[in-house]
């Protein structure tokens, strides 16, 4: 998967929290499966209420706001790092909370996922306050020319 990064452009550091992005992401998924949730669509229930408290958006908004058209591309490679981030944040805490409260089944984890969506919510408004800047951004990560892409986190972009 890293060379596939790689190739279109994006900066090692990027690189590297997507891969821990993904790594997070399946520690959560194989939580959500002992836990008893199996089903595709619960598990995008569950990814729509991290997102939805961490950005105040879900997915599928967040793709719009994005104007990513193709409903095959993954919205975590239009990322910037501070918005793998938070999501890392969001989906670590939920998963954490899961575990810390014993979850089981899909009601019980759909309220840890707004809990730990929240969390990741409450830190980036906070980031937001403190630098001025917003975090989810319109730019299109892998739009930008590639020697951009390969310096650029959030701290430079605007809407």
């Amino acid at each position: 998967m890293r060379g596939i990064y790689e190739q279109k452009g994006y900066s090692e550091e990027w690189i590297e929290k997507r891969l821990r992005g993904i790594a997070v992401r399946d520690e959560l998924t194989d939580e959500w499966k002992k836990r008893g949730v199996k089903e595709q669509k619960e598990f995008a229930i569950l990814t729509s209420e991290i997102s939805q408290a961490t950005f105040g958006m879900t997915p599928a908004q967040y793709k719009e706001f994005k104007a990513l058209s193709n409903p095959k591309e993954n919205l975590r490679d239009h990322m910037t790092d501070l918005e793998l981030i938070f999501t890392m944040l969001g989906e670590a805490s939920t998963t954490e909370i899961a575990k810390k409260r014993d979850t089981q089944g899909f009601p019980q984890n759909k309220q840890a996922a707004k809990d730990g969506g929240a969390v990741a919510g409450n830190a980036r408004r906070d980031l937001e306050s403190q630098s001025g800047t917003r975090i989810s951004t319109k730019t299109n990560f892998k739009a930008l020319p590639e020697t951009k892409s390969k310096r650029l986190g959030n701290k430079h972009l605007t809407d």
